[in-house]
Protein backbone atom coordinates (compact mmCIF):
# COMPACT_ATOMS: atom_id res chain seq x y z
CA UNK A 1 0.00 0.00 0.00
CA UNK A 2 1.50 3.36 -1.03
CA UNK A 3 1.70 5.93 1.75
CA UNK A 4 -0.50 8.98 1.25
CA UNK A 5 2.31 11.06 2.68
CA UNK A 6 4.14 11.90 -0.51
CA UNK A 7 7.42 13.78 -0.82
CA UNK A 8 8.71 14.97 -4.19
CA UNK A 9 12.48 15.44 -4.50
CA UNK A 10 14.58 16.72 -7.40
CA UNK A 11 18.31 16.06 -7.64
CA UNK A 12 20.26 18.52 -9.79
CA UNK A 13 23.15 16.45 -11.14
CA UNK A 14 26.28 18.58 -11.72
CA UNK A 15 28.67 15.67 -12.32
CA UNK A 16 28.79 16.33 -16.08
CA UNK A 17 28.49 12.65 -16.92
CA UNK A 18 31.57 11.66 -14.94
CA UNK A 19 31.59 8.50 -12.83
CA UNK A 20 31.03 9.33 -9.18
CA UNK A 21 29.81 8.00 -5.84
CA UNK A 22 27.82 11.11 -4.94
CA UNK A 23 24.64 10.41 -6.87
CA UNK A 24 24.43 6.82 -5.63
CA UNK A 25 24.83 8.00 -2.04
CA UNK A 26 22.17 10.71 -2.35
CA UNK A 27 19.69 8.21 -3.84
CA UNK A 28 20.36 5.76 -1.01
CA UNK A 29 19.91 8.38 1.70
CA UNK A 30 16.60 9.46 0.17
CA UNK A 31 15.35 5.88 -0.11
CA UNK A 32 16.35 5.12 3.49
CA UNK A 33 14.69 8.29 4.78
CA UNK A 34 11.44 7.57 2.94
CA UNK A 35 11.40 4.00 4.27
CA UNK A 36 12.14 5.08 7.85
CA UNK A 37 9.32 7.64 7.87
CA UNK A 38 6.82 5.68 5.73
CA UNK A 39 6.83 8.27 2.96
CA UNK A 40 6.09 7.72 -0.70
CA UNK A 41 9.18 9.12 -2.43
CA UNK A 42 8.87 10.59 -5.92
CA UNK A 43 12.41 11.24 -7.15
CA UNK A 44 13.55 12.84 -10.41
CA UNK A 45 17.08 13.67 -11.56
CA UNK A 46 18.13 16.51 -13.86
CA UNK A 47 21.43 16.54 -15.75
CA UNK A 48 22.37 20.21 -15.62
CA UNK A 49 25.77 20.70 -17.23
CA UNK A 50 25.40 18.62 -20.41
CA UNK A 51 21.66 18.53 -21.00
CA UNK A 52 20.94 21.90 -19.31
CA UNK A 53 17.91 20.39 -17.58
CA UNK A 54 16.52 21.90 -14.39
CA UNK A 55 13.40 21.05 -12.37
CA UNK A 56 10.19 23.04 -12.16
CA UNK A 57 8.58 24.28 -8.94
CA UNK A 58 6.48 21.18 -8.28
CA UNK A 59 9.00 19.55 -5.91
CA UNK A 60 9.14 19.85 -2.13
CA UNK A 61 12.91 19.39 -1.80
CA UNK A 62 15.89 20.04 -4.06
CA UNK A 63 19.42 18.66 -3.68
CA UNK A 64 22.13 20.13 -5.91
CA UNK A 65 25.14 17.85 -6.17
CA UNK A 66 28.89 18.20 -6.22
CA UNK A 67 30.78 17.94 -9.47
CA UNK A 68 34.14 18.18 -11.23
CA UNK A 69 36.05 21.14 -12.59
CA UNK A 70 36.23 24.83 -11.83
CA UNK A 71 33.31 26.76 -10.29
CA UNK A 72 34.82 29.89 -11.87
CA UNK A 73 35.37 28.99 -15.53
CA UNK A 74 31.70 28.14 -16.15
CA UNK A 75 30.54 31.68 -15.39
CA UNK A 76 28.27 32.90 -18.19
CA UNK A 77 27.81 29.42 -19.69
CA UNK A 78 24.47 28.23 -21.05
CA UNK A 79 24.09 25.63 -18.33
CA UNK A 80 24.73 28.21 -15.61
CA UNK A 81 22.07 30.42 -17.17
CA UNK A 82 19.60 27.55 -16.84
CA UNK A 83 20.78 26.72 -13.33
CA UNK A 84 20.57 30.24 -11.95
CA UNK A 85 17.27 30.75 -13.76
CA UNK A 86 15.94 27.82 -11.74
CA UNK A 87 17.37 29.35 -8.56
CA UNK A 88 15.76 32.72 -9.32
CA UNK A 89 12.37 31.06 -9.75
CA UNK A 90 12.79 29.27 -6.42
CA UNK A 91 13.73 32.52 -4.69
CA UNK A 92 10.72 34.33 -6.17
CA UNK A 93 8.42 31.50 -5.07
CA UNK A 94 9.87 31.44 -1.55
CA UNK A 95 9.56 35.20 -1.11
CA UNK A 96 5.82 34.98 -1.72
CA UNK A 97 5.20 31.78 0.27
CA UNK A 98 4.75 30.91 3.90
CA UNK A 99 6.99 28.46 5.75
CA UNK A 100 4.92 25.42 4.81
CA UNK A 101 5.20 25.95 1.06
CA UNK A 102 8.76 27.25 0.73
CA UNK A 103 11.08 25.01 -1.25
CA UNK A 104 14.01 23.58 0.72
CA UNK A 105 17.41 23.28 -1.00
CA UNK A 106 20.71 21.64 -0.09
CA UNK A 107 23.81 22.66 -2.09
CA UNK A 108 26.81 20.29 -1.99
CA UNK A 109 30.47 21.17 -2.71
CA UNK A 110 30.61 22.39 -6.35
CA UNK A 111 27.05 23.69 -6.05
CA UNK A 112 27.96 25.41 -2.78
CA UNK A 113 30.89 27.16 -4.47
CA UNK A 114 28.69 28.28 -7.37
CA UNK A 115 26.09 29.77 -5.01
CA UNK A 116 28.70 31.64 -2.98
CA UNK A 117 30.13 33.10 -6.19
CA UNK A 118 26.67 33.92 -7.55
CA UNK A 119 25.60 35.76 -4.39
CA UNK A 120 28.99 37.46 -4.00
CA UNK A 121 29.04 36.57 -0.31
CA UNK A 122 32.59 35.17 -0.26
CA UNK A 123 35.66 34.72 -2.42
CA UNK A 124 35.95 31.52 -4.46
CA UNK A 125 39.54 30.66 -5.33
CA UNK A 126 41.71 27.72 -6.34
CA UNK A 127 43.61 25.91 -3.58
CA UNK A 128 47.38 25.53 -3.53
CA UNK A 129 46.82 21.79 -3.59
CA UNK A 130 43.78 19.53 -3.84
CA UNK A 131 42.06 18.71 -0.55
CA UNK A 132 41.40 15.00 -0.50
CA UNK A 133 40.60 12.88 2.51
CA UNK A 134 38.67 12.82 5.76
CA UNK A 135 39.11 16.02 7.77
CA UNK A 136 37.70 17.61 10.94
CA UNK A 137 35.14 20.38 10.46
CA UNK A 138 34.74 22.98 13.21
CA UNK A 139 31.38 24.47 14.13
CA UNK A 140 31.11 28.22 14.67
CA UNK A 141 29.07 30.13 17.22
CA UNK A 142 25.37 29.80 16.45
CA UNK A 143 25.72 26.46 14.67
CA UNK A 144 24.38 24.70 17.76
CA UNK A 145 20.94 26.05 16.79
CA UNK A 146 21.13 24.70 13.23
CA UNK A 147 18.70 21.75 12.92
CA UNK A 148 20.62 20.24 9.98
CA UNK A 149 23.68 19.89 12.25
CA UNK A 150 21.76 18.47 15.23
CA UNK A 151 23.65 15.65 16.93
CA UNK A 152 27.07 16.50 15.47
CA UNK A 153 30.15 16.81 17.64
CA UNK A 154 32.61 19.72 17.40
CA UNK A 155 34.61 18.99 15.46
CA UNK A 156 32.86 16.43 13.29
CA UNK A 157 34.50 14.63 10.37
CA UNK A 158 33.68 14.86 6.69
CA UNK A 159 34.90 13.73 3.30
CA UNK A 160 36.58 16.57 1.44
CA UNK A 161 37.55 16.43 -2.23
CA UNK A 162 38.12 19.77 -3.95
CA UNK A 163 40.64 21.93 -5.77
CA UNK A 164 38.76 25.17 -4.98
CA UNK A 165 37.70 26.87 -1.79
CA UNK A 166 35.33 29.47 -0.38
CA UNK A 167 37.09 32.00 1.86
CA UNK A 168 36.76 35.58 3.17
CA UNK A 169 33.02 35.65 3.85
CA UNK A 170 31.15 38.95 3.73
CA UNK A 171 29.31 38.45 7.03
CA UNK A 172 27.29 41.65 6.67
CA UNK A 173 25.91 40.58 3.29
CA UNK A 174 25.28 37.03 4.50
CA UNK A 175 23.32 38.40 7.46
CA UNK A 176 21.34 40.76 5.22
CA UNK A 177 20.27 37.74 3.18
CA UNK A 178 19.08 35.97 6.33
CA UNK A 179 21.99 33.58 6.72
CA UNK A 180 25.15 32.88 8.67
CA UNK A 181 28.36 30.86 8.41
CA UNK A 182 28.07 27.53 10.23
CA UNK A 183 31.45 25.80 9.95
CA UNK A 184 35.06 26.12 8.81
CA UNK A 185 37.71 23.59 7.85
CA UNK A 186 40.16 22.19 10.38
CA UNK A 187 41.99 24.74 12.45
CA UNK A 188 45.73 24.83 11.84
CA UNK A 189 47.19 27.73 13.86
CA UNK A 190 50.75 26.96 12.71
CA UNK A 191 49.84 27.52 9.04
CA UNK A 192 49.21 31.17 8.03
CA UNK A 193 46.34 30.46 5.63
CA UNK A 194 42.72 31.46 6.09
CA UNK A 195 40.42 28.58 6.90
CA UNK A 196 37.92 27.74 4.19
CA UNK A 197 34.20 27.98 4.90
CA UNK A 198 32.66 24.52 5.08
CA UNK A 199 28.96 25.33 5.57
CA UNK A 200 26.61 28.29 5.26
CA UNK A 201 22.91 28.69 5.91
CA UNK A 202 21.99 31.08 3.11
CA UNK A 203 18.46 31.73 4.39
CA UNK A 204 15.68 29.84 6.14
CA UNK A 205 15.14 27.50 3.19
CA UNK A 206 18.64 27.11 1.67
CA UNK A 207 21.77 25.58 3.17
CA UNK A 208 25.06 24.45 1.66
CA UNK A 209 28.16 22.47 2.58
CA UNK A 210 31.58 22.49 0.95
CA UNK A 211 32.18 18.96 2.26
CA UNK A 212 30.34 15.83 1.10
CA UNK A 213 27.67 14.92 3.69
CA UNK A 214 26.38 12.18 1.37
CA UNK A 215 29.62 10.17 1.51
CA UNK A 216 28.70 6.58 2.42
CA UNK A 217 31.58 5.05 4.44
CA UNK A 218 30.91 1.43 3.44
CA UNK A 219 30.50 2.16 -0.25
CA UNK A 220 33.45 4.53 -0.34
CA UNK A 221 35.67 2.03 1.46
CA UNK A 222 34.82 -0.65 -1.12
CA UNK A 223 35.37 1.87 -3.92
CA UNK A 224 38.76 3.01 -2.61
CA UNK A 225 39.91 -0.59 -2.09
CA UNK A 226 39.42 -1.36 -5.77
CA UNK A 227 42.89 -1.78 -7.21
CA UNK A 228 42.36 0.79 -9.96
CA UNK A 229 41.10 3.48 -7.55
CA UNK A 230 43.72 2.60 -4.94
CA UNK A 231 46.50 3.10 -7.46
CA UNK A 232 45.05 6.43 -8.63
CA UNK A 233 44.80 7.75 -5.04
CA UNK A 234 48.32 6.58 -4.18
CA UNK A 235 49.73 8.10 -7.37
CA UNK A 236 48.05 11.47 -6.69
CA UNK A 237 48.15 11.68 -2.87
CA UNK A 238 50.48 8.97 -1.53
CA UNK A 239 49.93 5.64 0.21
CA UNK A 240 49.67 7.21 3.67
CA UNK A 241 46.70 9.30 2.51
CA UNK A 242 45.01 6.19 1.12
CA UNK A 243 45.52 4.29 4.39
CA UNK A 244 44.30 7.27 6.41
CA UNK A 245 41.08 7.48 4.38
CA UNK A 246 40.36 3.77 4.83
CA UNK A 247 40.91 4.05 8.60
CA UNK A 248 38.64 7.08 8.92
CA UNK A 249 35.91 5.53 6.79
CA UNK A 250 35.82 2.50 9.07
CA UNK A 251 35.60 4.60 12.26
CA UNK A 252 31.90 4.76 13.31
CA UNK A 253 32.41 8.11 15.07
CA UNK A 254 33.66 9.87 11.95
CA UNK A 255 32.14 9.60 8.45
CA UNK A 256 29.35 7.20 9.38
CA UNK A 257 28.15 9.68 12.02
CA UNK A 258 28.13 12.57 9.53
CA UNK A 259 26.43 10.41 6.88
CA UNK A 260 23.67 9.40 9.30
CA UNK A 261 22.98 12.94 10.52
CA UNK A 262 23.44 15.81 8.06
CA UNK A 263 21.26 14.87 5.09
CA UNK A 264 18.70 12.94 7.19
CA UNK A 265 18.43 16.06 9.41
CA UNK A 266 18.01 18.26 6.33
CA UNK A 267 15.25 16.02 4.99
CA UNK A 268 13.48 15.77 8.36
CA UNK A 269 13.59 19.54 8.79
CA UNK A 270 12.24 20.02 5.26
CA UNK A 271 9.31 17.60 5.50
CA UNK A 272 8.43 18.84 9.00
CA UNK A 273 8.41 22.49 7.94
CA UNK A 274 6.26 21.63 4.93
CA UNK A 275 3.74 19.70 7.02
CA UNK A 276 4.40 16.40 5.24
CA UNK A 277 5.43 15.01 8.63
CA UNK A 278 4.16 16.25 11.95
CA UNK A 279 6.87 17.15 14.48
CA UNK A 280 7.29 14.54 17.21
CA UNK A 281 5.95 15.62 20.63
CA UNK A 282 8.60 16.83 23.09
Amino acid sequence: MISERRVRVAILDLYEGQANQGMRCIRQLLADFASTHSLHLELDEFEVRIEKKVPDLSYDIYISSGGPGSPLESEGSAWEEAYFGWLNRIETHNRHSDGATRKQILFICHSFQLICRHYGIAEVTSRRSTAFGVFPVHLLEGAEDEPVFAGLQDPFYAVDSRSFQVIQPNHELITERGGHVLAIEKERPHIPLERAIMAIRFNDSMIGTQFHPEADPSGMSIYLRRDDRKQVVIAEHGEEKWKSMIDHLEDPDKIRWTYSHVIPNFLLNAVTNSGILRPEPA
